[in-house]
């Protein structure tokens, strides 16, 4: 865990500030001792806005995934922090992406009785295709993609036994949810 990391864990906003100004940790780090979490699916998990603000400001990507697929829209959905989530889909963070059981931000906040989120979530992912599909036609490129993920994802659809198939074929297609 990195110094940002843990000031973020913390809460401690003048911290992140200071270490983020001095260029002393990348905004962008993976904690391979917590699952790949960056310290943007810290902050949004825990409800802090104003850090996730200031973490974007020097280069967090807001489209980055833990180990499951999880984006920093999954942890705010979790528990429950729908300001997070307003200010998620205000920064245009993919809010409706899937993880790696085909569970999208919305998904989990049902499964959690975050009720207000769910009916949030439910129009924001609207807004967030039909922003991705503006952008698309015309010609802008969107930071929501995690290449390190879709790799990771791509090993463990060959490497697992697929559910939805007969014995032991891999899962190879998007939809398949191997079993971990």
């Amino acid at each position: 865990m990195t110094a940002l990391h843990e000031a973020v864990a913390l809460g401690d906003y003048d911290l992140v500030h200071d270490i983020l100004k001095k260029g002393q940790c990348d905004p962008n780090d993976k904690d391979i001792d917590w699952n790949d979490k960056t310290p943007v699916h810290w902050a949004a998990g825990k409800g802090q806005s104003e850090t996730v603000k200031l973490l974007v400001e020097h280069g967090a990507r807001l489209c980055l995934r833990n180990d499951v697929g999880w984006t920093p829209a999954h942890f705010a959905a979790e528990s429950g922090r729908l300001a997070m989530l307003r200010t998620l889909h205000a920064l245009h963070a993919p809010i409706d992406s899937r993880d790696l059981y085909g569970d999208t931000p919305m998904r989990i906040a049902q499964v959690y009785g975050h009720k207000d989120c769910v009916k949030f979530l439910e129009n924001a992912e609207v807004e967030c295709r039909d922003y991705r599909l503006a952008a698309e036609l015309k010609g802008i490129e969107l930071d929501h993609t995690d290449e390190d993920w879709e790799l990771k994802q791509e090993e463990l659809l060959k490497s697992k036994p697929c559910p939805r198939k007969k014995d032991t074929k891999k899962c190879t297609k998007e939809g398949d949810s191997p079993i971990p």
